[in-house]
């Protein structure tokens, strides 16, 4: 089936928010029937809809908001950092790359992933993003390649191991006035993003195409920078999320973000066998948002982000 295609101006690096939800660029999902017909079987594993992103990929979000942690006193929402994600992209070859980042608490961590073993959905990383965060939060990177609709079941199963919300989702309600300079945040990192439940986040797809076992992996699939700011008050924002870097870029950005107040709070690999080799440094600060956003921008000066 065709899929509805968006203006070129919303496919552009400046608007691509690949976050820790499902959210990005709606209007390729504006109705059922533009859908490849495929994705009506992963909608019912998983019990919900996805929304197609640029690339193809097909992307579903489960907000951990049964959770409640706080890092520094800031009570983090879902979409700043407690999101589970998973993309499901057809491959050239055949059969269907399944990617995703499963947020779990420490005591959930085995059962998933035995769970995921056993049903051949692998782990390629499991780690923390944040440092100080109460109660402590684990983030299960995976990976699957073959028929989409079993994959599915296998991770929605896996998921039901876990006190992860599987519901329908519930329509969000209207947002009402942020405290949150979101154009002089754009100004500052030369890249604009857009609200998602209380969250302004910004999604920087890196310039290299980036491959797994031979595919393409699209940026929707964890492989763009992602930065999130939560309004704290006053003008202030707690930010967190991902820059996607070269081995030749972590020095140089840990210096940027260090040198701007922003702490570094881990910095790893969430793949195997990717081309080129990426490790992904992720970060924390709470202060003036626009100040941060400076920082933040000095430290994408640093990498080969698109333009």
């Amino acid at each position: 089936m065709q899929l509805i295609r968006c203006p070129y101006h919303l496919l552009t690096p400046s608007v691509v928010a690949i976050v820790a939800s499902a959210a990005a660029v709606p209007c390729l999902a504006q109705a059922t029937a533009s859908l490849p017909s495929w994705t009506a079987s992963v909608d019912a594993a998983l019990g919900r809809r996805g929304t197609m992103n640029a690339g193809g990929v097909y992307k579903f979000g489960f907000p951990r908001s049964d959770m409640h942690v706080a890092v520094q006193g800031v009570q983090l929402k879902p979409a700043l950092a407690l999101g589970s994600w998973v993309a499901f992209k057809p491959m050239a070859s055949g059969g269907t790359m399944v990617m995703g980042d499963l947020v779990l608490a420490e005591a959930e961590v085995a059962t998933v992933l035995q769970a995921l073993q056993d049903s051949g959905v692998t782990q390629t990383a499991l780690h923390n993003h944040l440092l100080h965060e109460n109660p402590h939060v684990m983030y299960m990177h995976i990976m699957a390649m073959g028929d989409a609709a079993k994959i599915a079941r296998s991770i929605h199963a896996a998921l039901a191991r876990s006190e992860t919300p599987l519901g329908m989702p519930v329509s969000p309600t209207a947002a009402g006035p942020v405290d949150l300079d979101t154009v002089g945040i754009a100004r500052a990192l030369g890249y604009s993003g857009k609200m998602n439940s209380g969250v302004y986040q910004v999604g920087v797809p890196r310039a290299e195409v980036i491959r797994e076992h031979g595919e393409i992996v699209p940026p929707a699939m964890g492989v763009a920078t992602s930065i999130n700011f939560q309004p704290t008050d006053g003008g202030r924002a707690a930010i967190t999320g991902d820059f996607v870097l070269l081995g030749t870029e972590v020095n140089p950005v840990i210096r940027a973000l260090r040198s701007h107040g922003i702490v570094v709070t881990a910095v790893h690999s969430h793949m195997l066998t990717e081309e080129p080799r990426l490790f992904f440094m992720h970060f924390w600060a709470n202060d003036d948002a626009v100040t941060l956003a400076r920082g933040l921008r000095a430290a994408l000066d640093a990498t080969t982000a698109r333009r």
